[in-house]
């Protein structure tokens, strides 16, 4: 059996670089098959993290937000006519090409109401509809691909998800999913792993479904800062979901309590389901609190900086050309990446 790698576990190898300037630095991506991202950042699907305010800030940063399902469907076609009306109907111009089309993106379940609520998505402005499970790999997700691709316009992408093998990946990309969210158990507030044992440690779950399909593969969870960004990219993932990271900006949803945090909550945790009048069964989340952080354009900028750095080592004008390798590391090389404060 192979040891199983996740990003602290491994370090880029520095290669021979002609950067000039670090700002030229392309960082377009493919979101789906159909779509692409000027940078490779998602907004997670989590009831404290993206709204409508946060998936038009993404928007207009190049990245894209997804739409939290934690609400009725007319609340949530609601949410996404938003987005629709800041995008395409010039509350801000984009400071990108007229001619990219910007990606409106929206969860949805794989059972009860989800075709009724992708269908009214679509008709609000959705063009990329996500199907939000824990365990992609199942019947339920199998049929609902089925399903969507049959009652959806030609020009809707499904993401689906999340899997962590090679074998889960290959059958969503075989049931009709235009690109696949990856990583099982890694999220700052899941609690699959030690409530049930499974799950697949993140850069070793990236690199098997990467190399088994030839859609897009998009990281979930377990990213804490750029260089985790980076390393996600440069095993085979075209896209990030960032949940903890982009938590308590002035973006997400809620209050600023105390002048000094935000909520923050996983979407199976037992306070999401309180929240929201679901069964409070197969909780597999935590609750907290994160300080409060200021507007997300902020946050953003700081993780491409880092990214645009993290190319220039690689010797990449751009993420097709940034393709490093990498070596294990210790615990003491862990250690030694972080900074320390002279005593």
């Amino acid at each position: 059996m192979k040891t199983a790698l996740t990003y602290d576990d491994i370090t880029l190898i520095p290669a021979y670089s002609e950067i000039e300037s670090r700002q030229n630095i392309d960082l377009t991506t493919q979101l789906t098959n159909n779509y692409s991202l000027r940078i490779p950042l998602i907004a997670s699907p989590m009831d404290t993290v993206c709204d409508s305010k946060m998936a038009i800030a993404m928007a207009r940063l190049g990245g894209v937000g997804c739409i939290h399902r934690f609400m009725s469907i007319e609340e949530q076609a609601e949410e996404v006519q938003n987005v629709k009306f800041a995008v395409y109907d010039n509350i801000f111009v984009t400071p990108f090409d007229s001619d990219f089309e910007i990606p409106i993106m929206a969860a949805i379940g794989a059972n009860g109401d989800y075709l009724e609520r992708a269908k009214e998505l679509t008709n609000s402005g959705a063009n990329v509809i996500l199907i939000d499970v824990a365990h992609g790999h199942h019947k339920f997700v199998k049929e609902a691909l089925f399903n969507l691709k049959k009652i959806l316009p030609s020009y809707v992408d499904i993401i689906a998800g999340n899997v962590a093998t090679s074998h889960a990946a290959i059958d969503l990309e075989f049931w009709g999913a235009d690109a696949i969210r990856v990583g099982i158990g890694g999220g700052s507030l899941c609690t699959t792993r030690l409530k049930t044992g499974f799950g697949i440690p993140n850069i070793t779950s990236l690199e098997d479904c990467s190399t088994a399909v030839n859609v897009p593969v998009i990281a979930c969870g377990g990213i804490r800062d750029s260089g985790d960004i980076a390393k996600a990219l440069a095993v085979g993932a075209s896209s990030v979901i960032l949940g903890s990271l982009l938590a308590g900006t002035d973006e997400t949803p809620g209050p600023i309590i105390d002048g000094n945090v935000k909520r923050y909550r996983g979407a199976a945790s037992r306070e999401t389901k309180l929240v929201h009048n679901q069964s409070q069964r197969n909780v597999e989340g935590a609750s907290t609190y994160v300080y409060y952080k200021g507007p997300v354009a902020a946050v953003i900028e700081g993780l491409m900086d880092g990214l645009r750095s993290a190319l220039s080592y690689a010797g990449a004008n751009n993420l097709t050309e940034f393709t490093p390798s990498y070596m294990n590391v210790t615990s003491a090389g862990v250690h030694e990446a972080k900074p320390h404060l002279i005593k």
